[in-house]
Protein backbone atom coordinates (compact mmCIF):
# COMPACT_ATOMS: atom_id res chain seq x y z
CA UNK A 1 0.00 0.00 0.00
CA UNK A 2 1.73 3.74 -0.93
CA UNK A 3 2.60 5.86 1.60
CA UNK A 4 0.94 9.28 1.50
CA UNK A 5 2.56 12.64 2.21
CA UNK A 6 0.93 16.60 2.14
CA UNK A 7 2.62 19.35 1.54
CA UNK A 8 1.61 23.25 1.00
CA UNK A 9 1.57 24.54 -1.89
CA UNK A 10 4.80 26.86 -2.36
CA UNK A 11 2.97 29.84 -4.58
CA UNK A 12 -0.66 30.67 -6.15
CA UNK A 13 -2.09 28.48 -8.45
CA UNK A 14 -1.70 30.78 -11.48
CA UNK A 15 2.15 30.56 -11.00
CA UNK A 16 2.32 27.67 -13.79
CA UNK A 17 6.00 27.51 -14.19
CA UNK A 18 6.43 27.76 -10.54
CA UNK A 19 4.19 24.35 -9.95
CA UNK A 20 5.51 22.84 -12.76
CA UNK A 21 9.44 23.38 -11.15
CA UNK A 22 7.77 22.17 -7.76
CA UNK A 23 6.64 18.94 -8.92
CA UNK A 24 9.81 18.05 -10.23
CA UNK A 25 11.60 18.92 -7.30
CA UNK A 26 9.70 16.62 -5.66
CA UNK A 27 9.57 13.63 -7.88
CA UNK A 28 13.19 13.95 -7.42
CA UNK A 29 12.82 13.25 -3.79
CA UNK A 30 10.77 10.41 -4.28
CA UNK A 31 7.34 12.37 -3.84
CA UNK A 32 5.04 11.87 -6.52
CA UNK A 33 2.00 13.58 -6.89
CA UNK A 34 -1.41 12.20 -7.06
CA UNK A 35 -4.13 14.74 -5.94
CA UNK A 36 -3.54 18.54 -5.72
CA UNK A 37 -6.47 20.91 -3.69
CA UNK A 38 -6.51 24.54 -2.84
CA UNK A 39 -3.92 24.46 -0.37
CA UNK A 40 -1.90 21.06 -0.21
CA UNK A 41 -0.66 18.19 -2.58
CA UNK A 42 -0.89 14.64 -2.23
CA UNK A 43 2.38 12.55 -3.06
CA UNK A 44 3.34 9.01 -2.86
CA UNK A 45 6.46 8.20 -1.70
CA UNK A 46 8.83 6.25 -4.25
CA UNK A 47 11.27 6.01 -5.57
CA UNK A 48 13.09 9.32 -6.88
CA UNK A 49 12.73 10.12 -10.44
CA UNK A 50 13.49 12.49 -12.83
CA UNK A 51 10.57 14.07 -13.89
CA UNK A 52 8.75 16.79 -16.43
CA UNK A 53 5.50 18.36 -15.22
CA UNK A 54 3.63 20.03 -17.47
CA UNK A 55 0.26 22.47 -16.62
CA UNK A 56 -2.56 22.49 -19.13
CA UNK A 57 -5.34 25.34 -18.65
CA UNK A 58 -8.19 25.05 -20.08
CA UNK A 59 -11.40 26.71 -19.95
CA UNK A 60 -13.69 23.74 -18.52
CA UNK A 61 -12.95 21.91 -15.51
CA UNK A 62 -12.96 18.53 -17.61
CA UNK A 63 -10.88 17.69 -20.24
CA UNK A 64 -11.75 14.96 -22.95
CA UNK A 65 -10.94 11.52 -22.94
CA UNK A 66 -9.17 12.06 -26.57
CA UNK A 67 -6.64 15.04 -25.85
CA UNK A 68 -5.26 12.96 -23.09
CA UNK A 69 -5.00 10.35 -24.97
CA UNK A 70 -3.40 12.22 -27.68
CA UNK A 71 -0.96 13.58 -24.93
CA UNK A 72 -0.67 10.25 -23.82
CA UNK A 73 0.90 8.54 -26.84
CA UNK A 74 3.04 11.69 -26.69
CA UNK A 75 4.83 10.94 -23.44
CA UNK A 76 2.68 12.62 -21.24
CA UNK A 77 0.39 10.94 -18.47
CA UNK A 78 -2.28 12.43 -16.76
CA UNK A 79 -2.14 13.05 -12.65
CA UNK A 80 -4.31 15.43 -11.41
CA UNK A 81 -6.38 18.30 -12.20
CA UNK A 82 -7.40 21.37 -10.05
CA UNK A 83 -10.14 23.33 -11.48
CA UNK A 84 -9.00 24.35 -15.11
CA UNK A 85 -5.58 23.03 -14.46
CA UNK A 86 -4.56 19.74 -15.69
CA UNK A 87 -1.46 18.26 -14.42
CA UNK A 88 0.45 15.82 -16.75
CA UNK A 89 4.06 13.88 -16.22
CA UNK A 90 6.28 12.50 -18.18
CA UNK A 91 10.33 10.92 -17.08
CA UNK A 92 13.06 12.90 -18.53
CA UNK A 93 14.49 9.96 -20.39
CA UNK A 94 11.55 9.64 -22.52
CA UNK A 95 12.30 13.05 -23.69
CA UNK A 96 8.77 13.83 -24.58
CA UNK A 97 7.73 16.63 -26.95
CA UNK A 98 6.74 19.64 -25.57
CA UNK A 99 2.67 19.81 -25.13
CA UNK A 100 2.41 23.14 -27.07
CA UNK A 101 5.70 24.02 -29.16
CA UNK A 102 4.34 27.33 -30.10
CA UNK A 103 3.78 29.35 -27.73
CA UNK A 104 1.02 31.97 -29.90
CA UNK A 105 -1.03 28.64 -30.39
CA UNK A 106 -0.78 28.66 -26.93
CA UNK A 107 -2.15 31.92 -26.11
CA UNK A 108 -4.70 30.95 -28.61
CA UNK A 109 -5.77 28.18 -26.43
CA UNK A 110 -6.10 30.47 -23.30
CA UNK A 111 -8.64 32.49 -24.90
CA UNK A 112 -11.73 30.98 -23.49
CA UNK A 113 -10.02 30.89 -20.17
CA UNK A 114 -8.95 34.30 -20.27
CA UNK A 115 -12.50 35.63 -21.09
CA UNK A 116 -13.89 33.11 -17.83
CA UNK A 117 -11.05 34.23 -15.29
CA UNK A 118 -11.83 38.27 -16.29
CA UNK A 119 -15.72 37.45 -16.02
CA UNK A 120 -15.35 35.45 -12.98
CA UNK A 121 -13.33 38.40 -11.33
CA UNK A 122 -15.53 40.98 -12.09
CA UNK A 123 -18.43 39.10 -10.27
CA UNK A 124 -16.51 38.26 -7.23
CA UNK A 125 -15.48 41.87 -6.78
CA UNK A 126 -19.36 42.85 -7.75
CA UNK A 127 -20.40 40.23 -4.77
CA UNK A 128 -17.40 41.34 -2.29
CA UNK A 129 -18.48 45.03 -2.45
CA UNK A 130 -22.00 44.01 -1.89
CA UNK A 131 -21.10 41.82 1.28
CA UNK A 132 -19.24 44.85 2.28
CA UNK A 133 -21.84 47.20 2.44
CA UNK A 134 -24.40 44.94 4.07
CA UNK A 135 -21.57 44.43 6.80
CA UNK A 136 -20.53 48.34 6.93
CA UNK A 137 -24.53 49.28 7.23
CA UNK A 138 -24.62 46.36 9.82
CA UNK A 139 -21.70 47.87 11.57
CA UNK A 140 -22.24 51.87 11.45
CA UNK A 141 -25.94 52.38 10.23
CA UNK A 142 -27.09 53.40 13.92
CA UNK A 143 -23.22 54.78 15.04
CA UNK A 144 -22.39 51.92 17.28
CA UNK A 145 -20.04 49.76 15.18
CA UNK A 146 -18.52 48.73 18.54
CA UNK A 147 -21.22 47.37 20.18
CA UNK A 148 -22.77 45.64 17.18
CA UNK A 149 -19.18 43.25 17.02
CA UNK A 150 -19.31 42.75 20.46
CA UNK A 151 -22.92 42.26 21.50
CA UNK A 152 -24.53 41.92 18.10
CA UNK A 153 -22.55 38.56 17.00
CA UNK A 154 -21.10 40.52 14.08
CA UNK A 155 -17.29 39.42 15.04
CA UNK A 156 -17.23 35.87 13.10
CA UNK A 157 -19.10 37.77 10.14
CA UNK A 158 -17.08 40.25 9.65
CA UNK A 159 -13.66 38.04 10.13
CA UNK A 160 -15.61 35.54 7.11
CA UNK A 161 -16.03 38.75 5.27
CA UNK A 162 -12.00 39.17 5.18
CA UNK A 163 -11.49 36.01 3.66
CA UNK A 164 -13.96 36.78 0.84
CA UNK A 165 -12.39 39.89 0.24
CA UNK A 166 -8.59 37.95 0.12
CA UNK A 167 -10.38 35.20 -2.18
CA UNK A 168 -11.61 37.97 -4.45
CA UNK A 169 -8.05 39.80 -4.02
CA UNK A 170 -6.68 36.02 -5.42
CA UNK A 171 -9.36 35.94 -8.10
CA UNK A 172 -8.44 39.09 -9.25
CA UNK A 173 -4.66 38.76 -9.34
CA UNK A 174 -5.12 35.11 -10.65
CA UNK A 175 -6.93 36.83 -14.01
CA UNK A 176 -4.42 39.30 -14.38
CA UNK A 177 -1.67 36.74 -14.25
CA UNK A 178 -3.16 34.26 -16.88
CA UNK A 179 -3.91 37.85 -19.22
CA UNK A 180 -0.16 38.81 -19.31
CA UNK A 181 0.32 35.02 -19.86
CA UNK A 182 -1.64 34.79 -22.55
CA UNK A 183 -0.11 37.69 -23.81
CA UNK A 184 3.60 36.64 -23.53
CA UNK A 185 2.80 33.48 -24.98
CA UNK A 186 1.18 35.67 -27.79
CA UNK A 187 5.32 37.78 -27.96
CA UNK A 188 6.41 34.26 -28.26
CA UNK A 189 7.59 34.02 -24.79
CA UNK A 190 7.85 30.58 -23.43
CA UNK A 191 6.80 29.37 -19.86
CA UNK A 192 9.79 28.86 -17.66
CA UNK A 193 9.11 25.16 -16.83
CA UNK A 194 11.94 25.69 -14.10
CA UNK A 195 10.94 28.63 -12.48
CA UNK A 196 12.46 29.07 -8.94
CA UNK A 197 9.23 28.20 -6.53
CA UNK A 198 11.19 28.37 -2.83
CA UNK A 199 11.19 31.87 -2.74
CA UNK A 200 7.66 32.02 -2.72
CA UNK A 201 6.97 29.37 -0.19
CA UNK A 202 8.01 30.90 2.75
CA UNK A 203 5.26 33.88 1.85
CA UNK A 204 2.56 31.51 1.04
CA UNK A 205 3.26 28.86 3.99
CA UNK A 206 2.67 32.11 6.37
CA UNK A 207 -0.51 33.54 4.35
CA UNK A 208 -2.18 30.07 4.34
CA UNK A 209 -2.09 29.01 7.35
CA UNK A 210 -3.28 32.91 8.80
CA UNK A 211 -6.37 32.31 6.84
CA UNK A 212 -7.04 29.28 7.19
CA UNK A 213 -6.71 29.77 11.04
CA UNK A 214 -9.36 32.80 10.57
CA UNK A 215 -11.87 30.32 8.55
CA UNK A 216 -11.81 28.29 11.05
CA UNK A 217 -11.80 30.30 13.88
CA UNK A 218 -15.35 32.07 12.24
CA UNK A 219 -16.92 28.76 11.19
CA UNK A 220 -16.51 27.57 14.79
CA UNK A 221 -17.51 30.83 16.56
CA UNK A 222 -21.01 31.16 16.60
CA UNK A 223 -21.12 27.20 17.39
CA UNK A 224 -18.77 28.06 20.64
CA UNK A 225 -21.23 31.01 21.06
CA UNK A 226 -24.43 29.32 21.13
CA UNK A 227 -23.37 26.53 23.29
CA UNK A 228 -21.96 29.08 26.01
CA UNK A 229 -24.93 31.69 25.51
CA UNK A 230 -27.60 30.64 28.53
CA UNK A 231 -30.56 32.72 30.26
CA UNK A 232 -32.13 31.47 33.86
CA UNK A 233 -34.10 33.28 36.25
CA UNK A 234 -32.34 35.37 38.10
CA UNK A 235 -31.11 33.78 41.88
CA UNK A 236 -32.39 35.75 44.86
CA UNK A 237 -28.70 36.16 45.82
CA UNK A 238 -25.89 36.41 43.50
CA UNK A 239 -22.49 37.44 46.32
CA UNK A 240 -19.67 36.21 43.44
CA UNK A 241 -21.76 38.61 40.54
CA UNK A 242 -19.99 41.62 39.95
CA UNK A 243 -23.62 43.39 39.40
CA UNK A 244 -25.90 45.78 41.31
CA UNK A 245 -28.83 44.18 42.67
CA UNK A 246 -32.39 45.83 42.99
CA UNK A 247 -32.70 45.08 46.56
CA UNK A 248 -29.37 46.28 47.35
CA UNK A 249 -30.61 50.07 46.16
CA UNK A 250 -34.52 50.24 47.40
CA UNK A 251 -33.10 48.80 50.75
CA UNK A 252 -36.31 47.69 51.52
CA UNK A 253 -37.91 44.83 53.64
CA UNK A 254 -41.31 44.96 51.87
CA UNK A 255 -39.72 44.55 48.66
CA UNK A 256 -41.20 41.85 46.77
CA UNK A 257 -40.15 40.02 43.71
CA UNK A 258 -42.71 40.77 40.61
CA UNK A 259 -44.62 37.87 39.57
CA UNK A 260 -42.73 35.48 37.35
CA UNK A 261 -43.52 36.34 33.64
CA UNK A 262 -42.72 32.85 31.21
CA UNK A 263 -43.05 32.88 27.30
CA UNK A 264 -42.79 29.94 25.13
CA UNK A 265 -42.84 27.19 27.80
CA UNK A 266 -39.42 27.87 29.17
CA UNK A 267 -38.79 27.85 33.05
CA UNK A 268 -36.95 31.39 32.60
CA UNK A 269 -38.85 34.12 34.76
CA UNK A 270 -37.80 36.89 32.02
CA UNK A 271 -39.05 39.39 34.71
CA UNK A 272 -35.99 38.37 36.73
CA UNK A 273 -33.51 37.20 34.46
CA UNK A 274 -29.93 36.67 34.32
CA UNK A 275 -28.54 35.83 30.65
CA UNK A 276 -24.64 34.71 30.26
CA UNK A 277 -22.96 35.24 26.78
CA UNK A 278 -19.71 34.47 25.63
CA UNK A 279 -17.99 36.81 22.39
CA UNK A 280 -14.09 36.47 21.44
CA UNK A 281 -13.87 40.02 22.10
CA UNK A 282 -16.27 40.09 25.70
CA UNK A 283 -15.89 36.59 27.15
CA UNK A 284 -17.63 37.63 29.82
CA UNK A 285 -20.96 38.97 29.87
CA UNK A 286 -24.03 39.21 32.14
CA UNK A 287 -27.16 41.07 31.60
CA UNK A 288 -29.90 41.12 34.42
CA UNK A 289 -33.61 41.98 34.46
CA UNK A 290 -34.95 42.86 38.10
CA UNK A 291 -38.75 43.87 38.37
CA UNK A 292 -40.24 44.34 42.11
CA UNK A 293 -43.50 45.92 43.88
CA UNK A 294 -43.67 47.30 47.40
CA UNK A 295 -47.30 46.31 48.80
CA UNK A 296 -49.31 49.46 49.88
CA UNK A 297 -46.85 52.04 48.34
CA UNK A 298 -48.13 54.03 45.11
CA UNK A 299 -45.81 56.24 42.36
CA UNK A 300 -45.77 59.73 42.95
CA UNK A 301 -48.09 60.45 40.73
CA UNK A 302 -50.79 57.81 42.04
CA UNK A 303 -50.66 55.99 38.82
CA UNK A 304 -50.28 52.39 40.51
CA UNK A 305 -48.48 50.59 42.40
CA UNK A 306 -44.42 51.27 43.28
CA UNK A 307 -42.92 48.81 41.17
CA UNK A 308 -39.19 49.64 40.37
CA UNK A 309 -37.31 47.85 38.05
CA UNK A 310 -33.23 47.27 37.35
CA UNK A 311 -31.28 46.41 34.27
CA UNK A 312 -27.58 45.88 34.06
CA UNK A 313 -24.99 44.86 30.95
CA UNK A 314 -21.78 44.10 32.54
CA UNK A 315 -18.94 43.55 29.58
CA UNK A 316 -15.77 42.51 30.53
CA UNK A 317 -13.63 42.81 27.70
CA UNK A 318 -9.97 40.78 26.06
CA UNK A 319 -9.14 44.13 25.67
CA UNK A 320 -9.17 47.43 27.37
CA UNK A 321 -9.07 49.73 24.62
CA UNK A 322 -12.08 48.25 23.53
CA UNK A 323 -13.39 49.75 27.19
CA UNK A 324 -14.46 53.82 26.20
CA UNK A 325 -15.51 52.80 22.62
CA UNK A 326 -17.80 50.44 24.01
CA UNK A 327 -19.00 52.75 26.57
CA UNK A 328 -19.79 55.46 24.21
CA UNK A 329 -22.17 52.98 22.36
CA UNK A 330 -23.52 51.97 24.85
CA UNK A 331 -24.63 56.02 25.57
CA UNK A 332 -25.61 56.62 21.74
CA UNK A 333 -27.66 53.41 21.53
CA UNK A 334 -30.11 54.74 24.45
CA UNK A 335 -29.73 58.51 24.41
CA UNK A 336 -31.55 58.42 21.20
CA UNK A 337 -32.88 62.40 20.43
CA UNK A 338 -35.51 63.76 22.03
CA UNK A 339 -35.10 61.69 25.05
CA UNK A 340 -34.91 64.46 27.89
CA UNK A 341 -32.82 62.64 30.82
CA UNK A 342 -29.89 64.93 31.82
CA UNK A 343 -26.19 64.26 32.75
CA UNK A 344 -25.47 64.96 36.26
CA UNK A 345 -22.14 63.23 36.95
CA UNK A 346 -19.60 62.74 34.37
CA UNK A 347 -16.21 61.44 36.46
CA UNK A 348 -15.90 58.98 39.51
CA UNK A 349 -12.10 58.35 41.16
CA UNK A 350 -13.18 54.66 40.73
CA UNK A 351 -13.93 54.26 37.61
CA UNK A 352 -11.97 55.39 34.42
CA UNK A 353 -14.55 57.04 32.61
CA UNK A 354 -17.99 57.42 34.20
CA UNK A 355 -21.40 58.82 33.23
CA UNK A 356 -24.51 59.44 35.08
CA UNK A 357 -27.83 60.23 33.95
CA UNK A 358 -31.20 61.54 36.08
CA UNK A 359 -34.81 62.33 34.98
CA UNK A 360 -37.24 61.79 37.91
CA UNK A 361 -37.66 58.20 38.45
CA UNK A 362 -35.02 57.47 35.78
CA UNK A 363 -31.77 56.61 36.39
CA UNK A 364 -28.58 55.32 34.38
CA UNK A 365 -25.06 54.80 35.04
CA UNK A 366 -22.31 53.85 32.47
CA UNK A 367 -19.18 53.29 33.89
CA UNK A 368 -15.66 51.45 32.65
CA UNK A 369 -12.78 50.21 34.89
CA UNK A 370 -9.97 48.54 32.98
CA UNK A 371 -11.50 45.93 30.80
CA UNK A 372 -14.78 46.12 32.06
CA UNK A 373 -17.71 47.90 30.84
CA UNK A 374 -20.93 48.21 32.89
CA UNK A 375 -24.34 49.72 32.29
CA UNK A 376 -27.56 49.96 34.91
CA UNK A 377 -30.83 51.27 34.39
CA UNK A 378 -32.57 52.22 36.84
CA UNK A 379 -36.41 53.23 37.39
CA UNK A 380 -37.74 54.17 41.12
CA UNK A 381 -37.55 56.20 44.21
CA UNK A 382 -33.81 55.37 45.25
CA UNK A 383 -31.54 58.60 44.31
CA UNK A 384 -28.31 58.28 42.26
CA UNK A 385 -25.98 58.34 44.31
CA UNK A 386 -26.94 55.19 45.80
CA UNK A 387 -26.99 53.54 42.75
CA UNK A 388 -23.35 54.84 42.14
CA UNK A 389 -22.37 53.82 45.56
CA UNK A 390 -23.30 50.34 45.41
CA UNK A 391 -21.11 50.22 41.79
CA UNK A 392 -18.23 51.29 43.86
CA UNK A 393 -18.27 48.49 46.29
CA UNK A 394 -18.55 46.13 43.53
CA UNK A 395 -15.42 47.01 41.97
CA UNK A 396 -13.21 44.78 43.52
CA UNK A 397 -15.60 42.23 41.82
CA UNK A 398 -15.07 43.84 38.50
CA UNK A 399 -11.45 44.00 38.83
CA UNK A 400 -11.25 39.82 39.13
Amino acid sequence: MDKHVYKLRPSDYWKIGEHESWFSDMAAEGLHLKKIGVLFAKFAKGEPKDMNYRIELTSKRYISSEQKQFYQENGWDYVAKYGMYHIFASPVKVNAPELHTDPAEQAYTLTELDKKLKSNAITSVVAAIFLTGMLGANLFLDGTPFLQLIDGGLLHLNLISLFLIFATYQTIIGAKSIHTLKKDLAAGKSIDHRAKWSKNSKRRTIISLLFTILLLFSSIVPFYKLVQDTTETLPESTPSLPIVRLAEIENNPNLLRQEPEYFGGDDVDWANRLSISWDPLAPVQYETDENGYVPGEQWADQSGEYSPSLSTEYYQLQFSFLAEPLLNDLRKRNHYPGRGIKLVHSENKSFDTFYAYEEQESKEVYASIGNVVVYVRYHGFAKIEDIIIKMEEKVTLMEL
